[in-house]
């Protein structure tokens, strides 16, 4: 029987991480084109890295506590009580 991995939360944080300059990136990319002022556009993309890293993080750790599997269960049930009635 193979073994479930789980992702450690230094993958988590390293995935939020990486996301999160590309993510920024085009943030403040649109800032910038949308408000003509660089200094502005920084600000935006510093208060959004940290507000979305803490959010991202929390989202893969809460992934964490479903186990593996529960939400094709789920909807197989679904799935099954829509073909009974």
């Amino acid at each position: 029987m193979t073994e479930i991995q789980r992702e450690s939360r230094l993958r988590s944080v390293l995935k939020a991480l990486s996301w999160r300059v590309v993510a920024t990136t085009t943030i403040i990319a649109i800032a910038f084109f949308t408000t003509g002022d660089i200094e502005m556009a920084l600000e935006i993309g510093f208060i959004e890295f940290f507000i979305k890293f803490a959010l991202y993080y929390l989202h893969e750790r809460a992934w964490q506590l479903a186990p593996r599997g529960t939400i094709r269960k789920l909807a197989g049930k679904k799935q099954v009580e829509t073909l009974q009635k």
